[in-house]
C-alpha cells in the first residue's frame, strides 16, 4: 500500500512537471507566431520593393535602370535572408533584472550589464523586469520594440556570457528548440538560483537539467549544426574579441574551434559589414571538413561574403586530389623547397617553350633548326635555340650561345618574377645586337643617334623571326609548367643541389610524376605564381549588348556600366586578397602552406585557430616561424580555450594518455559530462576486415547519429571496401582526414600503425581517439601488442 502510495507521488510530481513544461512551451509558441507574422509582412515589404523596382526599370533611361538595379539588390538580399531564416531562427530567451539606466541600444534593448540598487528584496526575491528573445536575424514589431534580437548584437551577449558565477542581470536563460513554426521543447538554466523571481505575478519556473547537457546529447550527423543556441562563456569571448590585428585561439578537441571560427565570421560581418566588404576567408585543413561546415554560415544569416575553402583549393583550377607520403610531405613543405622554387623558376627557362613541356615541343617549326629568313639559330629538341640572327641596316647580326648566356644572366639579375623580367631580356637583346651592328659610332650627334637607335629597335623588333626568337628563347613560364619540369629526377636534382637529399629528390620527383596534385603541390603552384608572375594583358574591348543596338541606349550609354550585384560577385570570382582571414586547424599548415595563406591576407585581420598537441606537421618550429612572417608585426590577442565539450569524460581519460607520450607536460581540456560508458577495446581473430565490420555494425545499433571508421592513411580505400552495404551512417577515413570532425561512435583500427605512419604519428592517434561524442572502440592487430583485455600498448598505462 505505502509502495503505492510513493508511486501515485511520484506520479503527480511528474505531471506537475509536465503540466508546467506545456504552459512554457505554449508561452513561446504564442511569440513564435507574433514574430513568423511579423515576418510575413516584412517579406510582403520586401516583394512590393521588388517589383516596384522592375516597374522603374521599364522607364527606360539610365538613371532609372541604374536605380532599378541598386533597388532589386537590395531588396533581393533582405528577401532572400528572410526567407532563409524563415525554418527555426529563434533559438534563446533570457528573463533580466531591471538595470542601472534606463539607456537602450540600436536593438532597442536596454543596455545596462549590472542590475540596478535594490532589484533584489531582503527575503531574496525580485522582479523580471526585461524578456529578450535572441534568434538568428533581429525582427522589430511595428512600433520598432524588438521580438527577436540578432544574436551578434551586444544585447546578447548576456544569453553566452552569463554564469551562475557572474549573472549579471540575467536570472533565467532558457534554450527553445523548435521546428518550422512549432516550438518542441524548453530546456532552461538558472543564473541566480538563490533567488525567487517573479514574471507577471507569477514564480519564474525552470524547465529541464540544463541546454547544454541537452545539446551535447544529440545525435550528430555528417554535418556540422551551428552551435549558436550553445555557445559558452569563454566561447563568446573569442567570438565576440575585436577583430583589430591578430587574434589567436588554442584549446584542444572538443572545445569547439572551428565552431567558434565559423560563429566569429558571422560577428565580424554583423558589426562591420563595410570594412569586411573585402570578403572572409576561412582556411579548412581538408575538403571533409568544408563539407562538414558549410552549412554552418548561412543558418547564421550569412554567406555570400564569406568563403571557405580547403587548403588544397586555394589556388583557383587547382584540387588537391592525392596524397603525399610522410617523408615527400616533410620535404615539399618545408622552408627548403622554397630554395628549390627559386632555382626551379629561372632554370625552366632553359627549357623551351612552356617550361615542362615535352621535348617534341620545344623545337621550331623547321626541321634543320632554321626559320625561313634563316635568322634563329639551330636549337636543342631539348633546350631554347643557341644563335639569335637578324637583319638590320643591311647587315646581319649575329649572337652566338655565350652571349646569348651573358645576356640571360644579366636579365636574370633583377629580382622581378621570371615572366616580367621578359622585357628587361627583349632591351638587352637590342642593346647586345645594336653594340654588335657598329651604328652607335656613326653620329656624334646625340639626337641623330638616338633617333637611329629607335629606327633600329623597330626594324629588329618588327621582324617575326625576332619574335618567334624571343618567345623560344624566353617564354612565358607557367607553374604547372615548372612543377612538372621538376618531375624529371636529374634535373630536380641540379635544382635542389645542397638543399635535398638524393632521397628526397627521388621521393618528390617520382611524386611529381602522378597524374593529379597533392595538398603540398598547391602550395608550390602558388609559389611558383608568385615566382613567375603574370604578363601584363591588354584589356579586352566590351562588345555592345545587342539589346542596346535594338533600343538606341547605346548613344545615351555606349559602355553599360556593370551593376552593384555584377560588381560584388565579379570581384569574388576575381578575389585573391582578403579582409579577414582565418585559419582553422593552423597547427597542420607547413611553412610553405602559410606563404600560400599569408599572400591573401596581405592587409588583412586575422584569426587563427589551432591546438599544437594535435600538429600532424613534424617541425612546429619551422611552422611557427613561418606563421609569424604570414601575419607579419601585428598585435596578437590571446585567448585559451579549456573545456571538452566533445568527449565524455572516458574517453578523454584514454585520449590523455596518448597526450602524455606525445607532448609531455600538456593540459588536456577538462569533459564536462560522464555516461558511465568505457571505451571498449577488442583484438583481430579471424581477419581485420571481418573484425572492423562487425564492430561498426553493433555500434550502429547503438547509437541513434554517425559512426567514424578512422584508420591509418594506407588503408582508407580498403576500409570503405569493409563497411559496403552498412549504410550512409557509417563512414571510413584516413587518420589526417578525421581532424576537426566528430561522431556519436567510433572505432579506431590499429593505434600502432597510427602512431608510426609519420614523426607526428602520436599527435595523430591523440585526434582519432577524440572523435566521439558517446562510445568509441579500439581494434588492435598483433602490431599493437594488446594485452589480455585487448588494451594496446600504446594505451595502457
Amino acid at each position: 500500500m505505502a509502495a503505492q502510495v510513493q508511486q501515485s507521488a511520484v506520479g503527480s510530481v511528474h505531471g506537475a512537471q509536465d503540466s508546467v513544461r506545456d504552459r512554457e512551451i505554449s508561452v513561446e509558441q504564442e511569440h513564435l507566431d507574433r514574430v513568423y507574422q511579423r515576418l510575413e509582412e516584412k517579406i510582403h515589404e520586401a516583394e512590393f520593393l521588388m517589383n516596384d523596382a522592375a516597374k522603374r526599370g521599364q522607364v527606360g533611361t539610365p538613371g532609372a535602370l541604374a536605380e532599378r538595379d541598386a533597388q532589386v539588390f537590395r531588396a533581393g538580399v533582405h528577401l532572400n535572408r528572410l526567407n532563409n531564416e524563415f525554418e527555426d531562427f529563434l533559438f534563446g530567451r533570457i528573463d533580466l533584472l531591471l538595470g542601472k539606466d534606463g539607456k537602450k541600444g540600436p536593438d532597442g534593448a536596454y543596455t545596462a550589464v549590472e542590475p540596478a540598487e535594490g532589484v533584489v528584496r531582503p527575503d531574496r526575491t525580485a522582479d523580471i523586469a526585461e524578456t529578450l528573445h535572441i534568434g538568428r536575424i533581429g525582427v522589430l514589431d511595428e512600433d520598432y520594440a524588438p521580438l527577436v534580437i540578432d544574436w551578434r548584437a551586444p544585447a546578447a551577449a548576456p544569453f553566452y556570457r552569463s554564469t551562475p558565477k557572474d549573472p549579471g542581470r540575467v536570472v533565467r536563460r532558457r534554450v527553445i528548440r523548435s521546428k518550422g513554426r512549432r516550438v518542441l521543447g524548453v530546456e532552461d538554466d538558472l543564473m541566480r538560483p538563490e533567488l525567487t523571481a517573479f514574471l507577471d505575478g507569477r514564480e519564474l519556473p525552470v524547465i529541464g537539467d540544463g541546454a547544454l547537457m541537452a545539446a551535447l546529447g544529440q545525435a550528430r550527423s555528417h554535418t556540422m549544426r551551428d552551435i549558436v543556441s550553445s555557445i559558452q562563456a569563454e566561447q563568446d569571448l573569442v567570438i565576440r574579441a575585436p577583430a583589430a590585428s591578430v587574434t589567436q585561439v588554442e584549446g584542444g578537441p572538443g572545445t569547439g574551434k572551428t565552431a567558434v571560427a565559423l560563429h566569429r565570421a558571422a560577428y565580424l560581418l554583423y558589426q562591420d559589414r563595410r570594412r569586411y566588404a573585402g570578403g572572409i576567408l576561412i582556411v579548412s585543413p581538408t575538403p571533409l571538413l568544408v563539407a562538414y561546415t558549410e552549412g554552418v554560415l548561412p543558418s547564421l544569416g550569412e554567406e555570400g561574403q564569406v568563403a571557405i575553402r580547403a587548403i588544397g583549393s586555394l589556388v583557383d583550377g587547382v584540387e588537391a586530389t592525392l596524397y603525399d607520403s610522410p617523408a615527400v610531405a616533410r620535404a615539399k613543405g618545408s622552408y627548403r623547397m622554397l630554395k628549390v622554387l627559386r632555382k626551379a623558376a629561372r632554370g625552366a627557362l632553359e627549357l623551351g617553350r612552356g617550361g615542362g613541356a615535352p621535348a617534341g615541343q620545344l623545337a621550331l617549326d623547321d626541321a634543320d633548326g632554321f626559320s625561313d629568313g634563316d635568322t634563329a639559330g639551330p636549337q636543342s629538341p631539348a633546350g631554347p635555340p643557341g644563335r639569335l640572327r637578324v637583319v638590320a641596316f643591311g647587315r646581319r647580326l649575329e649572337l652566338e650561345g655565350a652571349e646569348l648566356e651573358r645576356v640571360r644572366r644579366t636579365a636574370l639579375g633583377g629580382t622581378a618574377p621570371v615572366n616580367l623580367l621578359r622585357p628587361r631580356a627583349r632591351r638587352l637583346l637590342l642593346d647586345a645586337l645594336w653594340a654588335k651592328s657598329g651604328a652607335g659610332s656613326r653620329h656624334t650627334d646625340p639626337e641623330l643617334a638616338a633617333e637611329l637607335r629607335s629606327s633600329f629597335d623597330e626594324d629588329v623588333m618588327g621582324e617575326d623571326s625576332f619574335v618567334a626568337f624571343l618567345d623560344a628563347w624566353w617564354p612565358e613560364l607557367t607553374p604547372k609548367g615548372v612543377l612538372a619540369a621538376m618531375a624529371d629526377e636529374r634535373r630536380l636534382g641540379r635544382w635542389a643541389r645542397r638543399i635535398l637529399n638524393p632521397g628526397e629528390v627521388r621521393k618528390v620527383a617520382r611524386a611529381l610524376r602522378r597524374d593529379g596534385y597533392s595538398v603540398h603541390d598547391v602550395a608550390m603552384l602558388d609559389e611558383l605564381q608568385a615566382l613567375l608572375g603574370v604578363p601584363a594583358r591588354p584589356r579586352k574591348k566590351r562588345e555592345l549588348d545587342p539589346l542596346d543596338q535594338l533600343t538606341g541606349l547605346e548613344e545615351l550609354m555606349p559602355v553599360r556600366e556593370e551593376s552593384q550585384r555584377e560588381r560584388a560577385e565579379r570581384l569574388a570570382q576575381e578575389r585573391t586578397e582578403y579582409a579577414h582571414v582565418i585559419v582553422d586547424e593552423a597547427q597542420d599548415v607547413t611553412p610553405m602552406q602559410w606563404r600560400m595563406v599569408g599572400r591573401r591576407g596581405r592587409h588583412a585581420t586575422w584569426t587563427v585557430v589551432g591546438d599544437p598537441a594535435q600538429s600532424s606537421w613534424s617541425d612546429p618550429d619551422e611552422a611557427a616561424e613561418a606563421r609569424d612572417e604570414a601575419l607579419g608585426t601585428r598585435p596578437r590577442r590571446r585567448f585559451q580555450l579549456t573545456v571538452n565539450y566533445r568527449n565524455p569524460a572516458e574517453i578523454a581519460e584514454l585520449a590523455a594518455k596518448v597526450l602524455a607520450l606525445a607532448m609531455p607536460g600538456s593540459q588536456s581540456p577538462s569533459a564536462v559530462r560522464s555516461t558511465g560508458v568505457e571505451p571498449r577495446f577488442t583484438v583481430v581473430r579471424d581477419s581485420l576486415e571481418r573484425t572492423v565490420r562487425a564492430e561498426a555494425e553493433r555500434l550502429l545499433g547503438l547509437v541513434d547519429g554517425t559512426v567514424g571508421v578512422v584508420v591509418a592513411m594506407n588503408r582508407r580505400e580498403e576500409a570503405r571496401r569493409w563497411l559496403a552495404g552498412l549504410g550512409d551512417r557509417v563512414v571510413a577515413l584516413g587518420s589526417l582526414e578525421a581532424k576537426g570532425l566528430e561522431y556519436d561512435a567510433t572505432v579506431v583500427v590499429s593505434p600502432a600503425e597510427i602512431a608510426d605512419e609519420s614523426p607526428a604519428g602520436l599527435r595523430v592517434l591523440y585526434v582519432a581517439l577524440t572523435r566521439a561524442t558517446q562510445q568509441l572502440t579500439v581494434v588492435s592487430g598483433e602490431r599493437d601488442a594488446p594485452d589480455a583485455a585487448g588494451v594496446p600498448d600504446l594505451l595502457r598505462d
